[in-house]
């Protein structure tokens, strides 16, 4: 370890900043949000860092360096483009066995600035000791996607609570777990939701509890997205990592479901045409039960919950036991295909709205309000329709729609083996009962499928030239 990293308690500390150009305002920027008292020595000093010295309580000297102007300081940044005023500035620090930063010479440097991640009070910094700067910056940014900024709040509220918990638990190990589920359970998600007085309330009542150790299960209702793991929301992400038990579904791809946490309870509970694995009633209490027992539950679905997932059903039951839950949108399918077959679902020269429809209904009808979904100018995609898209066509051709709008099947999509088949209303069926696509699949019908041979970016295109029509059953 070529640095050992340590923070400093700079608030109404003097450091010194030689340079007053716009690397010195970027150090200076740092500094004052440290709470340092920032004295300044250049030859000339940009309008902004003189601002930023004004409204910070620092100064600016304008003039040479010399060592005198390092007396009473706690560290020294030398931010110029004058080699050799900056191995003086080093020389000078060293003798005084001051801290400095001599930027972009790691060599003359005592300490480093890292690539700061600012969630305060928590700081995290990313350094590769003045080799890779670059690269500590990219690792900064995927930290800032990974970690809330909400996370300063959670560890101030944790801070005010530090003494009543030590009162509670005579032990280490414990307060440990205490704040654990704390702060990856329920009273965590309250916080991030903004709802810090409600959280405030339950870390309140946990430590009064004559059980303080119990933790309240609670229910994460999360979008998987349409396949690819890189679509999911940071949100989803967060809450797989953390949970105790995830009750998955078949559409959620294998890629997805290894981004939940290693050593929670995975229990499928996928429902695929004509074999359900669990019924939706035994769904919905196996949500009550584990969460009753205190853990923490992701129910996992394919694409969004809310978009023919039924999840409105499941929170309706959640609701009813009083199970506090959370919903977490995903990407749908018919928005994620489409763009990955290069369709896009509105186009002012083609389609200014869009319908998504189950192709099945409840009983397993096709049953459908067709005179709504025959309107021009309109996009209609069909999930679940596969096994009835000759009736479908049949039917919208019935209601007016004409047998040569273009239709396209995605299979697949956004998965490695995503294949499109194109063709039009009237030929569809026949095509795919000749290519045989396999389900999970989405049926687009609309002008904007002309699209796809222009914009297709991803996957592979079943040619309809090289495929012998079957006439399908009616």
């Amino acid at each position: 370890m070529d640095y050992l990293p340590l923070f400093f308690k700079l608030t109404k500390q003097d450091v010194l900043l030689v340079g007053g150009g716009n690397v010195a305002l970027r150090k200076a920027r740092l500094l004052c949000r440290a709470g340092a008292t920032v004295t300044v020595i250049a030859h000339k000093v940009c309008d902004e860092l003189q601002d930023l010295l004004d409204e910070n309580g620092g100064a600016a000297v304008i003039g040479e360096y010399h060592a005198a102007l390092l007396d009473d300081k706690m560290l020294v940044i030398a931010a110029t483009d004058d080699n050799e005023l900056n191995q003086r500035i080093h020389y000078d620090a060293v003798e005084r066995n001051l801290p400095i930063n001599v930027v972009d010479s790691p060599d003359l440097c005592t300490f480093v600035f890292p690539a700061i991640v600012d969630r305060s009070p928590v700081v995290i910094g990313v350094s590769s000791g003045g080799s890779a700067p670059v690269l500590a910056r990219l690792l900064r940014a995927r930290l800032e996607t990974w970690i809330p900024k909400s996370y300063g709040k959670l560890a101030s509220l944790a801070n005010s609570f530090r003494n009543q918990v030590k009162q509670k638990f005579s032990t280490v190990d414990q307060r440990r777990i205490f704040w654990e589920n704390v702060l990856q359970g329920q009273i965590a998600e309250k916080v991030f939701a903004g709802r810090t007085d409600e959280a405030t309330e339950l870390l309140q009542d946990k430590i009064s509890a004559e059980d303080p150790e119990h933790q309240t299960g609670e229910v994460y209702l999360i979008g998987g997205g349409p396949g690819d793991p890189e679509l999911l929301t940071f949100k989803a992400l967060r809450l797989m990592q953390q949970a105790d038990v995830v009750l998955y579904d078949a559409l959620v791809s294998p890629a997805v479901l290894d981004l939940c946490r290693r050593d929670a309870d995975l229990i499928f509970v996928g429902k695929k045409r004509d074999n359900h694995a669990v019924p939706q009633e035994g769904i919905n209490e196996l949500l009550v039960k584990h969460a009753k027992t205190g853990k923490r539950v992701v129910r996992l679905k394919g694409g969004d919950p809310f978009i023919f997932g039924r999840g409105g059903e499941e929170l309706e039951t959640l609701k009813a036991n009083d199970i506090p839950f959370q919903v977490v949108p995903g990407i749908t399918a018919a928005s994620a295909c489409s763009t990955y077959a290069g369709i896009p679902l509105t186009h002012r020269n083609y389609a200014q709205s869009v319908k998504f429809v189950t192709g099945q209904l409840k009983n397993r009808t096709t049953d459908l309000n067709f005179d709504e979904l025959v309107h021009p100018n309109q996009t209609v995609v069909f999930y679940m329709g596969l096994h009835t898209l000759p009736q479908l066509s049949q039917k919208l051709i019935e209601h007016g729609k004409p047998a040569d709008t273009p239709a396209a099947i995605v299979s697949r999509g956004t998965s490695a083996d995503q294949k499109v088949l194109t063709g039009t209303l009237e030929s569809l069926p026949a095509l795919q009962e000749k290519a045989q696509l396999p389900a999970p699949a989405l049926i687009i019908v609309g002008e904007v499928v002309e699209l796809h041979e222009n914009l297709c970016w991803f996957g592979e295109e079943v040619l309809a030239q090289n495929l012998t029509p079957v006439k399908a059953e009616p």
